[in-house]
């Protein structure tokens, strides 16, 4: 993964738990480096050690630690690093949900290396769609049901998610989730969160 994800990581631990925190699960899990370059290629498993380290630093699931983290990457990391092309993805959540394919192909012009999940979206209704998620990366639904909250916090809309089927349960081979909506009222949309 690209040393943003690790940053991410950081940065949702510093700001969470604090300073200290944060060299307790480095040292814990078996981190030397001093600074994650975000451009920087790191291997995967650095990611779920840190995970690991910090869901038994926190006393938290790691399921709870990949959540927080999904919707930190939303309202954080990704709108710092890419917060312009989030913009253009979708104005409204089932717009960006079905743009998500075309925003990972200009994601991968700025990080030529990266290898991101695959999305469709099939069964779109007014208020709901089924979101398949395919990753070759196990374990992170959790991650992706966080993402999805964070993009209803952005987009100013009530969001519920529930994963339907789960990557190797009953020979499936991706993930999916329901997704539904409340879309916001013209004030709310004023408003704005």
């Amino acid at each position: 993964m690209y040393g943003m994800v690790n940053k991410a990581v950081e940065g949702l631990v510093r700001s969470q738990f604090g300073d200290e925190a944060w060299l307790r699960i480095k040292e814990r899990a078996g981190v030397t480096e001093e600074v994650f370059l975000s451009n920087e290629g790191y291997p995967d498993h650095i990611t779920y050690d840190l995970v690991a380290a910090a869901s038994a630093e926190l006393n938290l699931p790691p399921e709870t630690i990949l959540h927080a983290f999904g919707e930190y990457w939303i309202l954080e990391t990704a709108r710092r690093g890419y917060g312009a092309l989030l913009d253009t993805t979708g104005s409204t959540l089932p717009e960006f949900l079905q743009n998500l394919p075309q925003f990972h192909s200009r994601v991968r012009l700025i990080f030529p290396n990266l290898l991101p999940p695959r999305f469709e979206t099939t069964d779109v209704t007014d208020h709901s769609l089924i979101l398949h998620y395919h990753s070759d990366r196990p374990g992170l639904a959790p991650f992706m049901i966080g993402l999805l909250h964070g993009l209803g916090k952005r987009l100013n809309t009530e969001v519920a998610v529930e994963q339907t089927v789960r990557k190797g349960e009953a020979g499936a081979t991706h993930d999916q989730f329901l997704v539904t909506w409340k879309m916001p009222t013209p004030v709310e949309q004023l408003i704005g969160p």
